[in-house]
């Protein structure tokens, strides 16, 4: 290992590094900074700093336990953000092929085949079976 690799991991050595919240403060950073540059209002400018400023706090910080408690808060409210948008993009992606219908059981997401008239669909999560209808 080089000199400079080893001196950056000595300082590393002890403190908390990157995680999923720092990965999204560095967006929103970026964002931000892109809206200042086509808009110039001060407060993205300010609130970009601040968001960067924080970021590399977090980076270097020697308290891992309570950042890591911070990236699980943060991972609590972005999951399931995180789930609807990827289970929009299958939606447009498949809609030529599938559809998807709720049970109404236990409120689980089936992905159907795409044929006409109607179905009865058991559920693989709750083993309930249900009626549908597919129009087109």
């Amino acid at each position: 290992m080089s000199n400079w690799k080893q001196k950056l991991a000595s300082f590393m050595y002890g403190r908390y590094g990157t995680d999923a919240l720092g990965y999204a403060l560095l967006i929103l950073y970026i964002l931000l900074d892109v809206v200042y540059i086509f808009t110039h209002r001060l407060i993205f400018s300010l609130i970009s700093s601040a968001l960067l400023v924080f970021m590399i706090f977090r980076m270097f910080s020697r308290n891992c336990a309570r950042r890591r408690l911070e990236n699980e808060r943060f991972l609590k409210l972005w999951n399931p953000v995180w789930v609807w948008v990827k289970l929009q993009y299958h939606r447009v992606r498949d809609c030529r092929t599938s559809v998807y219908r709720k049970c109404p059981h236990c409120k689980a997401v089936l992905k159907l085949p795409r044929r006409r008239g109607k179905h009865t669909v058991c559920c693989p999560r709750c083993a309930q079976r249900f009626e549908t209808r597919v129009l087109f």
